[in-house]
């Protein structure tokens, strides 16, 4: 790696991995998530998931970005051959498309952090400062804000990046750990904790509580995403895989444990009467609308208010920063320089996002397709090493001299496992976009919500891909 960007240290590394895992689905979607699938008992699949799905495909990014050192349309190539590069533009693309709306969620909390320290959040009414706000020209401004910034990192580099997660990683831990504590403090917080802490053993039969654990695995923890992919690039020589994926999952799950403990004590202790409404309200209802209801009924619930967004802020704008990098590390296998690629980059996300900057539905829509689409992209991971090889993986690839103890025999059939969890969970979310109203509904391709849109939208990015792919092995993109 002599005379190419690297970390500076693992300690570096990890924080800058970590802080691509931490967004805003620790912060505001695993409260609700926990809290609508029967608290303390979703905790056990939840945890079981860490191990069976996150742990498992953040080892295998982690191994494959620090072997082929490229991004995944390379990386994909340069493991099982060039001629399931589609397989990498994939994972690429569906990190890419959720920069463009994710960029206008990162808008979104610097505005309310930026509202709640000029106080135009108002006390009374649930709501009105986001109604007025949603879908108005300041998302725009406040969408290409980020954007610029995001892009202004990744322009410095991979040393630029890792120096800004040194300060909001630790920064981020720390205003969550203020507001738990204070959420702790407040009358009657231990309901929260009973409801979020106690098991009932009898509804771990529910099937749907393992799957939305396993879904709040792979949409929180970045695992099957390819941004670890993309960082591990950077990690110097010897790196212990094995240890750096667990410090990822259990640092990235301890912190959605720390929000959720925070949110529903928070809720339980105001608002015990709605709190099925709250947490039911959706991710946008329960940050924008519910969350600043709630921190003005404490006292100094302003600055409560304000931490609560700027730690919302760092965690969105950690994780958009690394979409951004993914981004424009495909570009600069092209052999394109980073500089150029983050300025292409950063116009197509300016660009792209406006859609879901302006339309609430098409935003909607766009999260629809593209956050199931993650579930392909771990299916593809798992499909990525089991034809390497799963032994061969682990043996020559993962057990480099420092992490020896993957030796066990435990690690092909882990593999396959995750494979599995993938079929399930595609055939489980593909099933929720099947309407009531019919087939017809259903096979809707211009409808917010749909198997229609869902597989409108796949199969056009798979044809351009495979196309791109066979004319890349006929030397019309020759790469290597």
């Amino acid at each position: 790696m002599k005379g190419k960007e690297t970390f500076s240290s693992r300690w570096g590394m990890m924080l800058a991995m970590l802080s691509l895992a931490v967004g805003t689905g620790n912060v505001w979607r695993f409260p609700r998530i926990a809290a609508t699938n029967d608290g303390g008992t979703f905790l056990i699949p939840w945890l079981i998931f860490l191990f069976a799905w996150s742990i498992p495909l953040l080892m295998i990014e982690f191994t494959i970005g620090k072997s082929m050192r490229a991004g995944p349309v390379d990386a994909f190539g340069k493991l099982i051959g060039s001629r399931f590069r589609w397989m990498g533009l994939w994972v690429a693309f569906t990190a890419t498309a959720i920069m463009f709306y994710y960029s206008v969620v990162t808008g979104w909390c610097l505005r309310f952090f930026v509202a709640t320290l000029t106080g135009e959040i108002p006390d009374a009414v649930p709501g009105a400062f986001w109604h007025g706000f949603e879908g108005s020209w300041q998302v725009v401004v406040v969408h290409i804000v980020m954007m610029a910034a995001g892009a202004g990192l990744v322009y410095r580099g991979i040393r630029g990046i890792e120096r800004v997660a040194r300060i909001l990683l630790p920064a981020l831990i720390v205003l969550i750990a203020v507001l738990m504590v204070r959420a702790v403090t407040l009358p009657n917080a231990h309901i929260g904790l009973n409801f979020l802490f106690t098991v009932h053993w009898a509804d771990l039969a529910n099937a749907e509580i393992w799957l939305q654990a396993l879904t709040q695995n792979a949409w929180d923890t970045g695992a099957g995403w390819g941004l670890i992919l993309t960082y591990a690039i950077y990690a110097r020589g010897r790196e212990d895989t094995s240890l750096n994926a667990a410090m990822i999952g259990f640092g990235n799950n301890s912190i959605s444990l720390m929000a959720g403990i925070l949110v529903l004590c928070t809720i339980f202790s105001i608002q015990p009467d709605a709190a099925t409404e709250i947490v039911g309200a959706g991710n946008n209802g329960l940050t924008f609308i519910w969350v600043p209801q709630l921190f003005s009924q404490i006292p100094a619930g302003q600055l409560f208010m304000a931490v609560f967004f700027l730690a919302l802020l760092f965690a969105a704008f950690t994780s958009l920063v690394s979409m951004i990098e993914l981004a424009t590390r495909v570009l600069m296998d092209r052999k394109i320089p980073r500089r150029r690629a983050v300025l292409i980059v950063g116009a197509a996300g300016v660009i792209f996002g406006l859609p879901s900057a302006l339309s609430p539905a098409f935003f909607n829509n766009q999260d629809a397709v593209w956050g199931i689409g993650l579930m392909v992209s771990g299916l593809l991971f798992a499909v990525a090493v089991i034809k390497y090889g799963a032994n061969r993986f682990r043996d020559v690839l993962m057990n480099t001299g420092d992490s020896d103890f993957l030796v066990g025999r435990w690690w092909r059939p882990l593999v396959f496992f995750v494979l599995l969890e993938a079929v399930i969970l595609l055939v489980w979310w593909l099933s929720q976009t099947i309407s009531q109203e019919g087939w017809a509904a259903s096979l809707n391709p211009f409808a917010d919500w749909s198997l229609g849109t869902v597989l409108l939208q796949w199969g056009a990015a798979l044809a351009v891909f495979i196309w791109w792919n066979r004319r890349a092995e006929r030397g019309k993109f020759a790469h290597d």
